[in-house]
């Protein structure tokens, strides 16, 4: 249930007052981490309202020393001007006058400054957040290039993008979603560059947002602002750690969503051929980047249609001219083929899980002993045939090769899909599911971009390499 709307209070000018109200919505009895400080400038009483660890210490005691040597004479008339301007010296200040502005403000962190007298309140931007240093992301790894990566705070990752793209014309907007949770999210892009249409269309879909809040940060607002993506495998956007990555994107005139809490940058508009860009390919030279390119391109085609394929040409063996009846399977084994194929697909997606929740100092020796040992033991025991475990983990690897983790799900899934119906229905299922799958592919798109088209396979035909002017004209 969202939480209902609620009609703005104005501050009062009895400090009492206002406390009293705040107490009643925050309860600081039962939340000890809410600090309520009370204090007294030049004879008027005041109060500092925050949260706590998410203050500089250093900054909020030189400026409570500042505050606490003024006397009455020195801020009698004009009081609150004077505070403002003058005295409390930090760079990143604003006013509020709302009750809801100052328990919005305090939860998201900054510092609320309360006086008698006065309907208005002084925000003090103290925040700090703990957070970690931006390490090198696990699934976006280079040889040559920058190491650091996204974190969990949005301050820091919009720094991150503001040291690589220092035009003028970068715009940054805040935005707010969550009845409860009030998550911020940052919608970055650059002025002269993007589609002004798709950025109005991003925002508005932010700002329709209606829920309490968004715990899961960037894949719930994914979800929510690509609406009909329940039964389609194949993403929308594309997700990256990078902040080189980011910049590049900006450039090209996509936008760019960020969720506090996420270190995963949302990319958007973007096709099928984005995800598979890889930051490597652009830090080698043009003839080594266009060999690595080709060579992912045809492990993700390996890994959707390989072991469809070998399954199809193994059920139905006069498909094969003479010179290629070497690829059918030796010995078939106790196992129908089809069978061992989906008990190999449901293995590597255990081991695969096994790893990621098994403690990091094993997870390589679970790797080992399940790819290994257990496979090597299936197939001697002949549970398994040789060519379906090589067939399997070669699929596997052009699994891996996909930069997109999204992706390369989808693929998996669209390798799965193909592989019943092949050993359903032979040839003809083999046929309808790449139809069905190109279909979906046709179908889906990305922010009024399909996501394959023959004007965006810039892989394949150069003159669709600009995309700038694609997205422009949308």
């Amino acid at each position: 249930m969202v939480a209902e709307a609620q009609t703005k209070t104005p501050l009062a000018k009895d400090l009492a007052d206002n406390l009293r109200k705040l107490d009643e919505r925050l309860v600081f009895k039962k939340n000890f981490d809410l600090i309520l400080r009370e204090i007294e400038v030049g004879g008027r009483k005041a109060a500092l309202l925050f949260v706590d660890a998410f203050v500089k210490d250093e900054p909020l005691t030189l400026i409570l020393k500042e505050l606490a040597r003024l006397e009455a004479a020195e801020i009698t008339l004009n009081t609150f001007k004077k505070l403002f301007y003058r005295y409390v010296t930090f760079g990143e200040v604003k006013t509020v006058g709302t009750l809801e502005e100052v328990i919005d403000t305090a939860l998201s962190g900054p510092t609320v400054f309360l006086i008698d007298g006065e309907a208005q309140a002084i925000v003090i931007d103290l925040r700090v957040y703990p957070a970690r240093m931006p390490d090198e992301p696990d699934l976006e790894k280079v040889t040559r290039g920058s190491r650091d990566g996204f974190t969990e705070t949005l301050v820091h990752n919009t720094a991150l993008i503001r040291r690589r793209v220092r035009d003028p014309r970068l715009r940054i907007e805040h935005l707010t979603a969550g009845a409860r949770s009030k998550t911020d999210i940052a919608l970055a892009y650059i002025e002269d560059i993007a589609n002004p249409d798709l950025v109005d269309s991003v925002r508005e879909k932010v700002n329709k947002i209606k829920i309490d809040g968004l715990p899961m940060a960037e894949k719930s607002v994914e979800e929510l602002i690509t609406p009909g993506t329940y039964w389609n495998p194949f993403p929308r956007v594309r997700y990256t750690e990078r902040p080189d990555v980011a910049a590049a994107h900006l450039l090209d005139g996509h936008v760019l969503v960020l969720v506090d809490t996420s270190p995963s940058v949302m990319i958007l508009p973007t096709t099928y051929f984005h995800h598979l860009q890889h930051a490597e390919e652009f830090r080698q030279s043009p003839t080594v980047g266009v060999y690595l390119r080709w060579v992912r391109f045809a492990g993700v085609f390996i890994s959707v249609f390989l072991t469809p394929l070998w399954l199809l040409v193994s059920l139905e063996p006069g498909l094969l001219p003479p010179e290629l009846k070497f690829i059918g399977p030796k010995k078939i084994g106790a196992v129908p083929l089809f069978i061992q194929f989906l008990i190999a697909e449901v293995a590597i997606d255990m081991i695969r899980m096994a790893t990621i929740h098994t403690p990091s100092p094993i997870a390589t020796s679970t790797g080992i002993i399940a790819a290994v040992l257990l496979g090597d033991l299936a197939a001697r025991v002949g549970l398994f045939g040789p060519e379906v475990i090589l067939y399997t983990a070669t699929a596997a690897i052009g699994t891996f090769l996909t930069p997109s983790f999204e992706l390369a799900q989808a693929n998996r899934l669209t390798r799965l899909f193909i592989l019943i119906l092949t050993g359903l229905l032979r040839l003809p299922g083999f046929i309808i599911g790449t139809v069905v799958a190109f279909s979906f592919l046709l179908l889906t798109r990305s922010f009024g971009v399909p996501i394959v088209s023959l004007s965006l396979l810039w892989p394949v035909n150069p003159r669709g390499y600009w995309l700038q002017p694609h997205f422009r004209s949308l």
